[in-house]
């Protein structure tokens, strides 16, 4: 935890930005009947019926400091989509980083071994040195700032019936 702590208290420095990560699922939920809008006086009808299209895996990264946030949402949670987020991170998002502080939990598909399951030796080992990984401790998962912004993310923008990814990432992302 103490490790945790005082990455969170690094001054802010765009060379060594403190990102946080942390992902999680919801399951695609169509309507079987169009919900009937409210109107003065009567809220709107939905029916209890619906159609489950799978689910989607949210991936939420936090730059606290900067006040940054990216959502994806993918079709899988697997290894290889992670190894892709980070990928993204460093080269699309923070591409003039000299290494990302990650805080992220201690999942089993978190783990620098991903990278080199998902690309080339040379192409894992650059990522691989980009990043210095911060792990929340066993429990104390709610020390991560990206948790807080998901949990927030699916209570307000992400908490009714959505069918598909496609939806679901523009919900998020506005």
């Amino acid at each position: 935890m103490e490790d945790v702590l005082e990455v969170y208290h690094l001054p802010y420095d765009p060379n060594y930005p403190v990102v946080c990560m942390d992902e999680s699922s919801k399951q695609l939920i169509g309507e079987v009947r169009q919900p009937i809008p409210g109107k003065p006086g009567q809220v709107e009808r939905i029916d209890d019926e619906y159609v489950r299209h799978g689910v989607a895996h949210i991936f939420m990264e936090v730059e606290p400091l900067a006040g940054r946030r990216h959502v994806a949402i993918t079709q899988q949670r697997t290894r290889k989509e992670w190894a892709e987020q980070i990928k993204d991170m460093l080269d699309i998002r923070y591409p003039a980083a000299v290494k990302v502080r990650l805080v992220m939990d201690n999942l089993n598909t978190h783990q620098v071994a991903s990278l080199y399951e998902t690309f080339v030796p040379e192409e894992a080992r650059r990522l691989a040195e980009r990043l210095e990984i911060h792990y929340t401790p066993k429990h104390g998962s709610w020390l991560n700032m990206a948790e807080i912004e998901l949990s927030a993310l699916k209570g307000q923008c992400l908490n009714h019936r959505i069918p598909d990814r496609a939806i679901m990432q523009s919900e998020a992302t506005q």
